[in-house]
């Protein structure tokens, strides 16, 4: 990864709606998996990394139908005494997770890693597995109109685009897009164990991910022998609801980088005073959105390149850099290369985003009535502007998706052992209540949280604090017991110093897990 990368898989209807049903004992039965073949596939990074496949029905309700490939790869255990696999998912929907097996193996301690097979996989649609799902390469080529429809020819323009891309998914896709959706993936799961030759699978997922493992949970909880939940979906928000939450958290996160900025005005010449500071960032995306930066950076390109800012602060500087290089001596090529390195992953992220939506609008109604949408977004807009329309239009292909859609899942569980949950107070992308809920839903678990954190993605981050949960129940499945709403506190960490040339030199644990993590959830 350079220095500066971020690696950041995007990864947010007819009439009719209905709940896909729990994989049953007989469809269990019916479907026999062949033991994954390992090969070699290590990396510079991760060169224990090994590689396999399995197949799965395209439908799980017609087991004996087309089969499709889910890719995996695997950092296999090395202890005596192993725990079996630990599946491990980076959230999107969308994201990649083969790289990310490598990463927690090598992040967690050795004595804990050693125990287990850590286990990455490309869900259905993804990466590569196949088919890969790619509705409309380019889709986020630059420059986009403004994503703020402040006219009718620029609501006209960005409706235009998020029908054409709902449309050219209907027409590559037919045939799959009624299959890619949360409880599809989380039946894959259990596949995945067979072929594994376990009885039990562990599960440790991020973000979407979590919600990915808890519906799985939910179908199969006698097959989890452990279950992390880090940075938590709110199950009762999917998926339209969860995206207005996420605007005015994000904004709230903005804000925080604009007062870190304010903090170093030694440095940045931005001014002491935040709103100022505040002005003189959207004074620049107004300049933007008259000249895009290189013919590249509009108005929407300057908030893709910023929205990653709010899932880590770990970018902080590199943005601020960019933003007082524009402002401060009108140079563009600093603003251009932080786009390149936080925001144009889209353009280069096609299959990423193509299941990002094609399983956020699957997984549920979303309103069919543009009105609706443009009322509730206003509303958003007029509190929390920083990223209101830019979501909006990134979920937008839902109100035109061409397949039914299916009930949220329910994840509400007491069959489960003692699972073990991470949360940060001020997370943007999935702001703190979804983890309250899901500790209320599932019975036993236990919730350690972050005070005044708002990274996105906590554990294996570099807080020794969580690590060490962490790491105890991974090893024997202990988990803190609190009296409150949380079991356990940490203290958040640090936030960032402006670069020097030592740190801007170094990547550390944290950016690394960040460009892994399957933003957009």
């Amino acid at each position: 990864m350079r220095t500066r990368a971020a690696v950041l898989c995007a990864a947010a209807v007819v009439a009719g709606s209905f709940t896909a049903p729990p994989a049953s004992a007989t469809t269990r039965a019916a479907v026999q998996t062949s033991p994954v073949t390992w090969k070699k596939c290590g990396t510079t990074d991760y060169p224990t990394l090994e590689c396999g496949t399995v197949e799965v029905p395209l439908d799980h309700r017609n087991p004996g139908g087309k089969k499709i490939t889910l890719a995996l790869s695997r950092v296999p255990h090395t202890a005596s005494a192993p725990l079996g696999p630990l599946l491990v998912n980076p959230g999107g929907p969308g994201g990649s997770g083969l790289a990310l097996a490598g990463f927690v193996a090598s992040a967690l301690p050795k004595k804990v890693a050693a125990r287990y097979d850590v286990i990455g996989f490309d869900p259905r649609g993804v990466g590569r597995s196949g088919p890969a799902v790619d509705c409309a390469p380019g889709y986020f080529k630059p420059v986009r109109p403004d994503s703020v429809p402040a006219t009718p020819a620029l609501e006209r323009a960005n409706l235009d685009r998020v029908r054409s891309f709902a449309a050219a998914c209907g027409r590559k896709y037919a045939s799959v897009l009624p299959y890619l959706d949360t409880v599809s993936a989380a039946q894959d799961l259990d596949l995945v164990r067979q072929a594994l030759g376990a009885r039990q699978v562990s599960y440790f997922g991020y973000s979407y991910g979590t919600y990915l493992g808890a519906v799985y949970a939910k179908l199969h909880p006698d097959r989890i022998r452990r279950l992390v939940l880090d940075s938590i979906v709110d199950p009762t928000g999917v998926w339209y609801d969860d995206n207005l939450g996420q605007d005015r958290a994000f904004d709230d996160r903005h804000r925080a980088l604009m007062a870190w900025i304010a903090k170093y005005d030694q440095v940045y010449r931005l001014g002491t005073d935040p709103k100022r500071v505040e002005a003189k960032w959207y004074a620049m995306r107004a300049a933007l959105a008259k000249k895009p930066a290189a013919g590249r950076v509009g108005a929407s390109e300057l908030e893709d390149t910023f929205i990653p800012g709010g899932y880590y602060n770990g970018y902080w500087p590199y943005l601020a850099e960019a933003f007082s290089a524009y402002v401060n001596g009108k140079k563009t090529a600093a603003l251009v290369e932080a786009y390149d390195d936080f925001g144009a992953v889209d353009a280069s992220g096609d299959n990423g985003y193509s299941v990002y939506a094609a399983v956020q609008c699957r997984d549920s109604s979303w309103p069919r009535d543009w009105n609706q949408w443009r009322k509730d977004n206003w509303a958003a807009y007029e509190k929390a502007p920083f990223m209101v329309w830019n979501n909006a239009w990134y979920n937008a292909t839902c109100a035109y998706w061409p397949t039914k859609t299916l009930k949220p899942a329910d994840i509400a569980n007491t069959g489960l052992p003692p699972a073990l949950l991470f949360q940060a107070t001020d997370d943007a992308a999935t702001p703190y209540q979804g983890g309250v809920t899901a500790h209320r839903l599932l019975a036993g678990s236990s919730l350690v949280v972050e005070e005044g954190g708002g990274n996105h993605g906590i554990s294996l981050s570099g807080n020794a604090c969580l690590d060490e949960h962490l790491a105890a129940y991974l090893t024997d499945g202990t988990v803190p017991r609190g009296a409150g709403t949380a079991d356990a506190v940490c203290r958040r960490s640090p936030d960032p110093k402006p670069l020097t040339t030592k740190t801007a030199s170094t990547t550390s644990r944290g950016s690394t897990l960040h460009g892994l993590l399957g933003f957009r959830r």
